[in-house]
Parts: structure tokens; C-alpha cells; sequence
């Protein structure tokens, strides 16, 4: 009986589990045996120094009810050891002393690197794009990118309104690391006045207060600014601590721009009463939209029919509405696509 392997890794996205669930119904159906790989690539090089704790059997029984949880059954971690030559060796001894013949992996970008790396050095595998950062460019969207965003939405709108209520603006923060994508979508689907990505490089503080002014002068109480987390590092240089220190002592020189001190800014240049708020890790704990759960369950049957084939070093995603597979050497190099159109229009006074 053919054994192959399933693996999640890096940070944990909606939909995983129903990712994994599929990896194991499609195997027993295929009459092969399935064994859970814990941590991700941790689990693989023996971190934890206890090898009977890396894995674990899994049978359709064991993970038939896990498709609809939040996070990951098997646990997930990041890995930099994996990088060195040596651990990526070590990885390769660990499959086949377990017979494994073949690895699907379950992550972002980092984690589908790794794929390839193994699959250089003579392990099969197939690659599932799991992150809510939607910044794998060969995919229209990856697990967990579409529940990220409804869980953004819902709580942008309630946000709007209790701004509405007390007639002050709101700065939100949002996930997806260095693609704007959620803060987009969730800008798009919330009718938000602004949105601010990493994308669009040296974006102004300044820019950004007198946008909201003249929203303010229309009489536009209660907008709405959605900010992804990577626009920090893009944004042109601004003196926060000299603008700021003769508002308030909770600030310091040298300190970096986030969204409690850009509240704070639009505060005081606006003269409004806005608020900072940062929607967090909910985005990546909860249970997977429909959407999400149905990619999964398509994207592990496939990793399996593929694997059973012989087929090595190919990714799964998702065109058109359509899943489909391809060279991961091709699909890393794909940069993310920017929708600049609705970037602009979201913008647009």
C-alpha cells in the first residue's frame, strides 16, 4: 500500500482543515495509507526531540469531523532551519524511514518553497496555498483569503456603526503581511472612504489627513480608513515623535509609525475625534467560508490524484473559478496582481 504524507505550515489559515479532511477521504479511496506530519516542516527535521510526537496516523475516521474548525489539526509552525542544506537532508531521511512517498503541503509561500526544495532532492510533492495574505501570484486566491476578508467586513461594518453613532472616523488595520489585498476587498465590500497598501509605495501621512479633512468638510462624520498591516514599511518618512510630542508623552523619537500613533496624527491634524482599531487574529482563527472549504476539499483530492499518479513538484490553485495544477518552479516566480482600478476607486472623492 502506497503511504504518503500531509503537512501544514507557517501560519494557520481557514480552511486547512478541510484541506487536510480531503488529503485523507481521497486517499482511503484510493487505498492509501495517510500520515499527519505536526508543526510543519518542524515536525520533519525533529525540533521537538520527541519523534514519536512528530506524527500521527491519520484515517478518515480520525479527521472526518475537523473540516469545518478553525486553525489546524496538525499544528503549524514556521521553520527557518529548513533554509540550510543540512535540515532539508535531515527531512528527506526522517520520509524515508516512515516509506513516505510522496508530501502534500499546506501553506504560503515559505512553506511552498519548501516543497520544491524536497521535491529537488527526490521527495514528491504538492503544494496547497494556504494563507490568508492571498500573495501567491499563480492563484486567484488562496485557503483562507476569503473568509479573512468576510471576517473583516464584519467587523468594519459594525465598526461604521458605532462611528456613525458618535460621529468620529475610524483607522482600521487588517492582516495579509506585504499584499493589500484584504485591506482592499475589505475597503471594496464596506463602502470605506480610504484604504492604505503596501502596493503603492511612499504613501503620506500628510496625504492621508487632508483626504480625510476635505471627507470631513463634506460632512462625512463617521469614514472609514482600512489599512493593511505591511503599509508601514511603504509609507514616506514622517517625524512622528516631532509631530506628536506636544500631543501626548506616549510617544518617543525614533519610533515607528503603527496604527495607534496614525489615529493619533489624524486626530490632531483633523481636529476629529478618530479612533484606531486593529481586527487581529481573528481573521485567521475562524471557522472557513464556504468558498474556502469547497477549494480545500477540491485542492486535496487533486494533491492526492497527482501524487497517485507519480507527479512531483506541481501546485494547486485556483483560476476563473476553476482549480487546476502547475509547475511550483513556474508558479513562485508569478508576482500577486494589484487591482489598481479598484484601488483607485475606492479612493476616489
Amino acid at each position: 500500500m502506497q503511504k504518503i504524507a500531509v503537512l501544514t505550515s507557517g501560519g494557520d489559515s481557514p480552511g486547512m482543515n478541510a484541506a487536510v479532511m480531503s488529503v485523507a477521504r481521497a486517499a482511503s479511496l484510493m487505498n492509501m495509507q495517510l500520515v499527519g506530519i505536526k508543526r510543519g516542516y518542524n515536525g520533519l527535521i525533529g525540533k521537538s526531540d520527541n519523534r514519536a510526537d512528530d506524527i500521527c496516523e491519520l484515517s478518515l475516521d480520525t479527521v472526518l469531523d475537523i473540516a469545518d474548525l478553525p486553525g489546524t489539526y496538525l499544528r503549524t509552525a514556521r521553520c527557518p532551519e529548513f533554509l540550510e542544506p543540512e535540515y532539508q537532508h535531515k527531512a528527506v531521511a526522517f520520509l524515508k524511514s516512515l516509506d513516505i512517498s510522496g508530501l502534500v503541503v499546506i501553506g504560503g509561500d515559505g512553506s511552498l518553497r519548501g516543497a520544491q526544495v524536497l521535491s529537488r532532492l527526490g521527495v514528491p510533492c504538492i503544494g496547497i496555498p494556504g494563507t490568508i495574505d492571498n500573495d501567491l501570484g499563480y492563484t486567484d486566491t488562496s485557503l483562507g483569503f476569503d473568509t479573512a476578508v468576510n471576517v473583516c467586513v464584519e467587523a468594519v461594518r459594525a465598526i461604521r456603526a458605532t462611528s456613525r453613532s458618535h460621529d468620529r472616523p475610524a483607522v482600521v488595520e487588517v492582516m495579509g503581511r506585504n499584499c493589500g489585498d484584504i485591506a482592499l476587498m475589505t475597503a471594496l465590500s464596506t463602502g470605506s472612504e480610504m484604504v492604505i497598501v503596501p502596493e503603492v509605495e511612499q504613501w503620506s501621512a500628510e496625504d492621508a489627513a487632508a483626504r480625510l479633512s476635505l471627507l470631513l468638510s463634506k460632512g462625512n462624520t463617521r469614514a472609514s480608513v482600512i489599512v493593511a498591516e505591511g503599509a508601514w514599511k511603504t509609507m514616506a518618512p514622517f517625524d512622528t515623535y516631532g509631530y506628536l510630542k506636544d500631543y501626548t508623552h506616549k510617544v518617543y523619537p525614533g519610533q515607528p509609525m503603527d496604527i495607534w500613533l496614525f489615529a493619533r496624527v489624524l486626530r490632531y491634524k483633523t481636529k476629529s475625534e478618530v479612533r484606531g482599531n486593529v481586527i487581529g487574529y481573528t481573521q485567521r482563527g475562524h471557522q472557513p467560508s464556504a468558498r474556502d472549504a469547497a477549494f480545500a476539499f477540491e485542492a486535496g483530492v487533486t494533491a492526492v490524484r497527482l501524487l497517485r499518479q507519480g507527479q512531483t513538484n506541481r501546485v494547486i490553485g485556483t483560476r476563473n473559478g476553476r482549480v487546476f495544477d502547475m509547475d511550483i518552479d513556474v508558479a513562485l516566480t508569478m508576482k500577486p496582481y494589484f487591482n489598481r482600478t479598484m484601488y483607485n476607486m475606492v479612493n476616489a472623492m
